[in-house]
């Protein structure tokens, strides 16, 4: 079979190694699509740390970073029910990036990381449940909080997260969904995907978005999926009640006295009953993955999909293995 290893930074190759067995509790999917996580793609590139405390040691591992995939099961290993061959799964957690990635034509993973996705849908649409599973994780807790249903909602970044974000409280009822975004072409598609308005960050005027400890904040929760210092700042200077953090963060945020009454909230880790939840609404028609994906290529053109993330010309990009 075919799989993809990043060599050296901007470097990578695509080899041809023996098809993977699966063993105990595992199953073998054979991948219909895989799309990028440019967190990881571009860091990886970059040979730049993912957090605090990490480092990327070359040659990287083969089929990482790929973890956003979809396909089917090809093979079930000893003790797995519940799944069988033929079934339509996509990947809703990485095992880890020390074990093969899904940058190939196959995959073996642990039959808990897979979910039953719907076969009526686009591969584009549950290639990226994996992202759609961490921010459900932070769309669920705000449920439980009751600080989505009918309430002015802020997003930050229009990137792949933010872009399911806003879906997300729409889905939960928010009364009204604002997106930020310096990209105009993002915020194209993230009023195409039902954001009310979305606008650009760095020309947002205080008449537009009053800032604390003004009483008249349009933001009465909000999400940051960026993780920049400037973001958080934003966000925290423009929101009244709740702000959740689900950017990787990588820098001090500082909590004024003008926050006060401000409550901040993490991201909590992954759970299969959030990616649970996202299947559901990708089923119910409240969730489209889809339009994140702006460009599909052949895994041979990984470094070409890569250039375009780097470029902010692509959103997601989808490679098919087999083309």
């Amino acid at each position: 079979m075919k799989i993809l290893q990043v060599t050296a930074p901007k470097e990578f190759r695509v080899m041809e190694v023996p098809l993977p067995e699966p063993g105990p509790g595992q199953v073998r999917m054979r991948i219909e699509a895989v799309t990028t996580c440019p967190q990881w793609d571009l860091h990886l590139r970059h040979n730049d740390p993912m957090f605090i405390g990490h480092q990327f040691k070359y040659p990287y591992t083969m089929g990482q970073p790929g973890h956003e995939a979809t396909g089917f099961v090809d093979a079930i290993g000893p003790g797995v029910t519940g799944l069988a061959v033929g079934d339509r799964v996509s990947a809703w957690r990485d095992a880890g990036h020390d074990r093969p990635g899904c940058y190939a034509q196959f995959v073996v993973h642990l039959a808990d990381n897979v979910i039953r996705v719907p076969a009526n849908v686009s591969p584009e649409a549950v290639a990226p449940i994996e992202l759609a599973m961490c921010v459900a994780t932070v769309f669920r807790m705000m449920r439980d909080m009751g600080v989505v249903r009918g309430r002015r909602v802020g997003i930050t970044g229009m990137g792949p997260a933010g872009l399911i974000a806003l879906q997300m409280a729409r889905a939960e009822g928010a009364a009204s969904v604002f997106g930020f975004d310096p990209v105009e072409e993002r915020r194209v598609v993230a009023v195409g995907l039902g954001a009310d308005a979305c606008f650009d960050p760095t020309a947002v005027s205080e008449a537009e978005f009053p800032l604390r400890p003004s009483g008249s904040c349009r933001l009465d929760s909000a999400v940051d999926c960026v993780g920049a210092r400037s973001s958080v700042a934003f966000l925290m200077d423009r929101t009244i009640d709740t702000l959740a953090l689900f950017g990787v963060q990588r820098e001090d945020y500082t909590y004024a006295p003008r926050h006060g009454g401000l409550r901040l909230c993490g991201y909590k880790g992954h759970f299969r009953a959030s990616a649970e939840y996202a299947v559901e609404l990708i089923a119910a028609g409240k969730l489209n993955l889809a339009p994140l994906v702006t460009h599909r290529l052949p895994l041979s053109r990984y470094g070409e999909g890569v250039d375009l993330l780097e470029a902010r010309k692509a959103i997601k990009v989808c490679f098919l293995p087999w083309e």
